[in-house]
């Protein structure tokens, strides 16, 4: 049994069908990758397996229990957590008081290890800890979304676009970290712009195209396909 299964989902804004019938599946200790252009419905997956929106059809399970009936707030304490598209950090709040927030499923004894264990994935957190979020770069917010996320203590980290507005040099810092979770045992599912990155680090893709699925493959093999390479990598 995968770790998470989405199986037939189906969304609506409206009259409009954002998602439609979407099955996909992400298997333990892996990067899997959604990719697609702008609109193809990548966010709002996200957003229906974590419990903001609602499918009117099909399952999502993980790790054999179905969350379509469990609000999103007691999702997290299942171990699934998402990091939002644009960070979205407490800005008028510390780095330490975000990170603190992040672990508001957990017993107060495990906080002090979490936030050690954080620390190591990001010592520049570490560092600007006691630093109002809003005075950090956007690199730097982007590691305290992580982290805030990461002190939930997930199996399943979902990121949504991590490097939305960074500079190449802290794109690449960021994925290295993404490798790092992954290694010490968090799956990723990665929704992201920089196909080529994502793709670069992930185990298995799938291609979105106006809220549809409609190619699914080991990550290598997609950077190597033809129409994957001029819809999406550039080339």
């Amino acid at each position: 049994m995968a770790m998470l299964e989405v199986s037939g989902i189906n969304v609506y804004y409206g009259s409009i069908h954002a998602i439609k019938d979407v099955s996909f599946q992400v298997e333990e200790g892996e990067i899997i990758s959604l990719i697609g252009a702008n609109g193809a419905g990548k966010t709002t997956i996200l957003q229906t397996v974590s419990g903001l929106l609602k499918s009117n059809t099909g399952s999502i399970m993980f790790q054999n229990e179905n969350l379509m009936h469990i609000p999103a707030h007691k999702i997290v304490s299942k171990g699934l957590a998402q990091v939002p598209e644009g960070r979205r950090v407490f800005l008028q709040m510390s780095v330490m008081e975000n990170l603190e927030l992040g672990a508001y499923t957990q017993p107060k004894s495990t906080i002090a290890n979490n936030l050690e264990v954080i620390f190591e994935h990001f010592p520049r957190l570490k560092e600007r800890r006691r630093q109002v979020a809003g005075t950090l770069s956007g690199g730097e917010q982007q590691m305290l979304a992580m982290g805030r996320a990461m002190m939930s203590n997930p199996k399943l980290l979902m990121l949504d676009e991590p490097s939305m507005g960074l500079a190449p040099i802290l794109v690449e810092e960021i994925f290295k970290i993404i490798q790092s979770l992954n290694k010490a045992g968090v799956t990723i599912l990665l929704v992201e712009q920089n196909a080529q990155m994502a793709l670069s680090i992930a185990n298995r893709g799938y291609v979105l195209e106006t809220g549809k699925v409609v190619l699914s493959a080991d990550a290598k093999s997609l950077l190597n396909d033809d129409s994957v390479r001029k819809a999406y990598l550039g080339a």
